[in-house]
C-alpha cells in the first residue's frame, strides 16, 4: 500500500455570496432573482476542502481577516479535516466573491474580492518554508499574489516536492513560474490565455499542450469541461473523457474539484494519468450539486462512480 503523503496548498478563502437568475442583469439595471446562497469558497480553500474530503492529509496557507466570515472558514476545513496554517490580518477583512448562476445552464459569472488573502506576501511563504518542504504534493493558484506563488513553488522544486500551479485566475506568468510546475491545471480558457491558441477540441488542447510543454512545465493536464481533460507530457498525449455522476446542477467549483481531487491521487502515489481520471470522476460527481465547498465528494463516493 503507498504511504500517504502530506499536500499543501497556498491559496485564498473567500465567502461566496451566490445569486441564481434567469439572466444576469444590464449596466443599471435591478432584476429579481430565484435563489440566494452564501457559503464557502476561494480556489485553494475549495481544493483544500475537496482533498481533504478526498482523505487526504491536507494543510492549507492563507491570511483571514477577524470576522464572521473567518469564522466560517475555520469551520468549514475543520468539518473537511483540513489543517489550517492561517496568518492573522485584522487590518483587512476576509474575501468574498459575488457568483451569479444562470439558472436555466448552472454557468457562472465571478467576481473575487481576496481581502486579506491579496496581502500574502514572499516573507509569509518563507515563514512556512518548512510545511512546504514537508508535502508530498503542493499546489498553488494565482488568486493570492503571484510573486507569492512563486516562491512557494521554488521552496517546494528545491525540496523535490511535486508542484502543481492551477493557472487560475487567467493572468500573464514570468517565464521561470512554467520551470517550477511538475504540472500546469488550466482551462481552455486559461490554456488560451497563456498560449494564445483557441481551445475548442482535443487536438487544439494537444497542439497548446505542446507549446507549454516549450515554455518549461513538466505536464500540462488542461481540463476540458464536459469533454474532461488531457494529460499531456513529452512522452504521452492521453485524452480522460468526462465521467458523469448525473444532471449538471452548477459547475461553479468544478475546476477546483477537479485541482483537489489529482493532488489527492498524487499524494497517494497513484500513476499521473490514473489521478486525472479520479480528478475527473470528482469533477463529476461535484457539478450535481449546488456551491463550491459543499459539493465536493468523499473518496468512497468517487470509487463506486468509478
Amino acid at each position: 500500500m503507498a504511504v500517504q503523503k502530506p499536500v499543501v496548498i497556498l491559496g485564498v478563502f473567500v465567502a461566496d455570496t451566490a445569486y441564481r437568475a434567469a439572466r444576469a442583469p444590464r449596466m443599471g439595471e435591478t432584476i429579481l432573482g430565484s435563489g440566494f446562497k452564501l457559503g464557502p469558497g476561494g480556489k485553494g480553500s475549495n481544493q483544500a476542502v475537496a482533498a481533504g474530503r478526498l482523505g487526504a492529509d491536507v494543510t492549507f496557507i492563507t491570511r483571514l481577516g477577524r470576522d464572521p466570515f473567518a469564522d466560517m472558514a475555520l469551520a468549514t476545513w475543520k468539518d473537511a479535516g483540513v489543517k489550517a496554517a492561517v496568518i492573522e490580518t485584522p487590518e483587512s477583512y476576509t474575501g468574498a466573491a459575488y457568483i451569479f448562476v444562470e439558472e436555466t445552464t448552472g454557468n457562472n459569472a465571478i467576481i473575487v474580492a481576496p481581502g486579506a488573502a491579496s496581502l500574502i506576501s514572499s516573507a509569509d511563504i518563507d515563514a512556512n518554508a518548512a510545511l512546504i518542504r514537508s508535502a508530498g504534493v503542493f499546489v498553488t493558484q494565482l488568486e493570492q499574489p503571484i510573486d507569492a506563488a512563486e516562491r512557494a513553488l521554488e521552496i517546494a522544486r528545491e525540496a523535490g516536492v511535486t508542484t502543481i500551479l492551477n493557472p487560475a485566475p487567467a493572468a500573464k506568468l514570468p517565464d521561470r513560474i512554467y520551470k517550477l510546475s511538475d504540472y500546469l491545471t488550466p482551462n481552455e480558457t486559461e490554456t488560451e490565455e497563456l498560449t494564445g491558441m483557441k481551445v475548442e477540441s482535443v487536438d487544439d488542447a494537444r497542439r497548446a499542450g505542446d507549446r507549454l510543454l516549450s515554455l518549461g512545465v513538466g505536464a500540462a493536464v488542461i481540463t476540458l469541461g464536459d469533454k474532461g481533460a488531457l494529460l499531456h507530457t513529452a512522452r504521452q498525449s492521453e485524452h480522460v473523457p468526462a465521467i458523469s455522476a448525473g444532471p449538471v446542477v452548477e459547475t461553479t467549483g468544478a475546476g477546483d474539484a477537479f485541482n483537489g481531487g489529482f493532488a489527492a491521487a498524487l499524494a497517494r502515489g497513484v500513476a499521473p494519468l490514473e489521478a486525472v481520471r479520479f480528478a475527473c470522476a470528482v469533477a463529476g460527481i461535484s457539478v450535481t450539486r449546488p456551491g463550491t465547498a459543499p459539493s465536493m465528494p468523499t473518496r468512497d463516493e468517487v470509487e463506486r462512480l468509478l
